[in-house]
């Protein structure tokens, strides 16, 4: 069900929602990393995906310049989005790769970078995760849905 006011709906203050959500995204971001709730890369996401897709609760396909006509790179990204719309995880696209490594740690040991091309937030498993943040970002996927935005797009301010 879409219960969107009329000045969300016509795009008055998106600016501001819009960097709510991104404060909102890096919130989530932050509070899943040292709980071990990040999956990062496409081939981890999809074997993750695959594994246990009840757990994810949020699957970001990030992309730069330098990526952006990655055919190879688009087909994964359909894949993974027709995957999550199967089952009913929400997807963002990201914009900003490199305030994304930052939230994330930046790069793996050995100093190799990340392939933050996809990154899961999946569910701790002790507990069920609420997390007003989290709620956020879902609120947002959900209403974008309302406005046939199926992946919408977050463009992560430099701080």
């Amino acid at each position: 069900m879409c219960n969107m006011t009329f000045e969300e709906a016509s795009g008055e203050n998106s600016a501001e929602r819009m960097e709510s959500v991104a404060t909102a995204l890096e919130e989530v971001l932050s509070s899943a990393l040292p709980q071990g709730c990040i999956t990062v890369g496409v081939y981890e996401a999809a074997k993750s995906l695959n594994a246990d897709p009840d757990n994810v609760v949020l699957c970001l396909l990030a992309t730069d310049e330098e990526h952006g006509e990655d055919v190879a790179l688009q087909i994964h990204f359909t894949l993974i989005q027709a995957f999550c719309c199967e089952n009913d995880i929400n997807i963002l696209r990201v914009s900003n790769m490199r305030r994304l490594a930052e939230i994330l740690g930046g790069g793996k040991p050995g100093g190799e970078p990340m392939d933050l091309h996809c990154v899961l937030v999946t569910s701790p498993q002790s507990s069920l995760w609420k997390d007003p943040a989290l709620s956020k970002v879902n609120r947002f996927c959900r209403d974008s849905r309302c406005l046939d935005q199926w992946v919408p797009v977050i463009n992560l301010p430099d701080r």
